[in-house]
């Protein structure tokens, strides 16, 4: 396993390798796709890749939690969450690499 952390840069590199775009293109491509899916999941739409796996906006309710340093009881706010559930392809492509 490397770790690397693959960027905005990288993937516009391999859509200009791969697709034969100009750089400039390739980073419309990726810029354009990203805000597609960020714009989406903003509104509480839910973004689902197939083949790759779904982008879910959850709503999670108001709870009371705990400061662990001090054990106080704290208010947490409701607040939505991003979750991404990865397909089965994806997850079959992971464990087998």
């Amino acid at each position: 396993m490397s770790g690397k952390t693959v960027t905005r840069a990288d993937l516009i590199e391999a859509v200009y390798q791969e697709v034969g775009l100009s750089r400039n293109e390739s980073a419309d491509l990726v810029e354009t796709v990203l805000d597609e899916i960020a714009g989406n999941l903003t509104k509480g739409d839910n973004v689902k890749i197939s083949s790759f796996g779904s982008f879910i906006v959850r709503d999670k309710g108001g709870r009371i939690g705990r400061n662990p340093k001090t054990g106080e009881e704290v208010p947490i706010e409701p607040r939505r969450v991003l979750v991404f559930r990865p397909s089965q392809v994806l997850k079959d492509r992971v464990s087998n690499s």
